[in-house]
């Protein structure tokens, strides 16, 4: 049975047999120069699995299984041998393809979409060829645990790839992958909140249990609608999966100056196994999982279901926002030393428990905002004094406004903005430290304005984030980078890309982004570190750079938890021997 067969069929199968034990090894056995690898199983092997074990799949599943569908689909006549124009569709599809929601909302899409190989677009032209680029086969809508399992078990049994959906908000590409089974887990909707926490563990603070599909500002939302309302620490941008890779990458965001990383205050985990074993993962039970989720890396360790994590009271919370761009000044060096004098205090806010959040590019800074927790807008004001005393010294143009709340919910929804997705860049990134900043400012400023037009034929720009985790929360053990508790500024740098370009000239601007832009970084910022949800895939020494001390541990438990490699996302534990061979397709694991 084809593909497009099963696309009609997948609904109506029933009482259909599985096939017996998988051999040995299922799947191609190739070279690559002068490695052997042994690859995952893909739809062009005799180890592909038959109709009837998909249908059988299927059935196992309550009918959730799905043929993956590209979200512009519906522009186009056909996907393979699959019709699959829809004019209300594609309209719809083409309306909202900037809109994050939507996005996240669909089976598969990812949000950045370099790595779906930029495949299937909208288009007015229903005749241009849409194919199924590096998008997975077919996708698990799961909407109970027993569906993860199903889906997990099928995938170690019959050797696929397997791939974690839950948002497709994601960077680096680690929620999309060729030919692979998807087990999509954003209907995962459920949070509980809890007054007083009774254990294991030594807190006795309110907490929540949240479902793995809940979104940042929906769980900033739910819990401001408790009584007494109550915050979490989150991620910046409302779309982000809360509880699946924000969490096992670390998190930061707004209130990290004051409560530290996302992962510190995790106090229990429900996850299933690449053994298909459901687990509870906290203090008292699995410890040593329990520690390795916590910021050793996404779709790494086990496929998590909720998370229980702590509480706190709602807190006022007060803000500016600042822009220094062509309206103010054209003079480069006018705006050079604005940007220096901007990031060269960064020690400054952070001392205050502060967040900051900035857009760096030719010729313009957005800063939008300088976060303060616990603070009027007097108070941030006064931090924020030798700032605007030098930028006035300085004889530097800029426009401000700053805000204050009662909490930090009714800030938040109000002065932080929605991301536009669908951008095509090769990302990279570095987290200068205290003493960095303290040390070497200067040139750590020089190297991020640099990395915004890093050559004569490329553009750049960078997303920054200034927070200092070790300030709200200084001692923890997790899997989190322990640099990461004298950090100072984290920034996300970027090599603008069409999307459309060679293969050759693709991996060209990956080396740019590794070996001049990442190079310079790494001079600047010589004690610093590199952020796991948010980096470069091709970081030098990548097991030190993204996990330091913790790096041994965590691959030790990799072997433990998940021996056979069931789970795989670029540079994250475990991963030495693993590559995704022949121009970005098969992933396969040297011999």
């Amino acid at each position: 049975m084809g593909r497009a067969s099963l696309f009609v069929s997948l609904l109506a199968a029933a009482n259909c047999v599985a096939a017996g034990p998988p051999a040995p090894w299922r799947g191609e056995i190739k070279k690559h120069g002068s490695v052997t690898y042994k690859c995952k199983c893909y739809s062009d092997d005799k180890c592909w699995p038959k109709g009837p074990e998909w249908a059988s799949l299927n059935k196992t599943v309550d009918g959730v299984l799905k043929v993956a569908v590209p979200p512009g689909a519906a522009c186009h006549k056909s996907l393979g041998q699959v019709s699959t124009y829809d004019a209300a569709k594609c309209a719809d599809a083409t309306a909202k393809w900037l809109d994050e929601q939507w996005l996240t909302d669909h089976p598969i899409a990812n949000l950045w979409p370099l790595y779906t190989n930029n495949t299937c677009l909208p288009t007015t032209n229903s005749s241009e060829p849409c194919t199924q680029g590096f998008y997975g086969e077919y996708v698990i809508m799961a909407t109970k645990k027993e569906h993860i399992k199903s889906g997990v078990d099928f995938a170690r049994d019959h050797n696929l790839r397997l791939i974690i959906r839950n948002t497709g908000h994601d960077f680096m590409g680690r929620s999309t992958g060729y030919g692979s089974l998807i087990i999509n887990t954003h209907s995962f909707k459920e949070a509980t909140f809890i007054k007083k926490y009774t254990g294991p563990g030594d807190w006795t603070g309110s907490a929540a249990t949240v479902g793995v599909g809940v979104q940042g500002r929906e769980l900033y939302r739910q819990a401001f609608a408790q009584d007494p309302k109550v915050v979490i620490v989150g991620g910046e941008c409302p779309t982000v999966g809360w509880a699946g890779g924000y969490i096992q990458g670390g998190g930061h965001g707004p209130l990290t100056g004051i409560y530290g990383m996302g992962a510190d205050n995790v106090l229990s985990f429900d996850a299933i196994t690449a053994k298909g074993e459901y687990v509870t993962a906290n203090a008292d039970k699995n410890p040593d999982l329990f520690w390795a989720l916590k910021g050793g890396g996404p779709s790494t360790f086990a496929v998590l279901t909720s998370v229980t994590v702590k509480t706190f009271p709602e807190i006022p919370t007060a803000g500016t926002i600042l822009n220094i761009n062509s309206t103010h000044t054209n003079d480069t060096a006018v705006f050079n030393e604005a940007f220096r004098i901007f990031h060269n205090l960064s020690n400054h806010y952070t001392s205050h428990g502060m967040f900051v959040y900035f857009e760096l590019s030719t010729g313009r800074l957005h800063i939008q905002p300088f976060v303060g927790p616990r603070m009027t807008a007097a108070q941030v004001k006064e931090v924020l004094k030798p700032l605007f005393t030098q930028l006035d010294a300085a004889k530097i143009p800029y426009d401000t406004i700053t805000k204050e709340f009662p909490t930090f919910f009714e800030f938040y929804m109000d002065i932080f903005e929605d991301e536009q997705p669908n951008q095509n860049s090769v990302v990279g990134g570095r987290l200068f430290t205290q003493q960095d900043i303290a040390s070497n400012g200067d040139e750590i400023a020089k190297a991020l304005l640099f990395a915004s037009a890093p050559t004569s034929d490329t553009m750049g720009f960078s997303v920054g984030h200034i927070v200092n985790p070790g300030h709200g929360n200084p001692v923890v053990d997790n899997a989190i980078h322990p640099t990461w508790r004298n950090a100072s500024s984290f920034v996300i740098t970027n090599i603008i890309m069409s999307g459309m370009e060679s293969w050759e000239m693709k991996k060209l601007r990956e080396d740019q982004q590794t070996n001049i832009v990442g190079k310079a970084l790494r001079e600047a910022g010589k004690h610093g570190a590199t952020y796991v949800n948010e980096g470069d895939l091709n970081e030098p020494n990548w097991q030190d750079s993204y996990w330091g001390s913790n790096y041994p541990k965590l691959l030790q438990l990799r072997k433990k938890w998940d021996p056979e490699g069931v789970f795989y996302t670029q540079t994250t534990p475990g991963t030495e021997d693993w590559s995704v061979l022949d121009y970005g397709t098969k992933l396969c694991k040297k011999t």
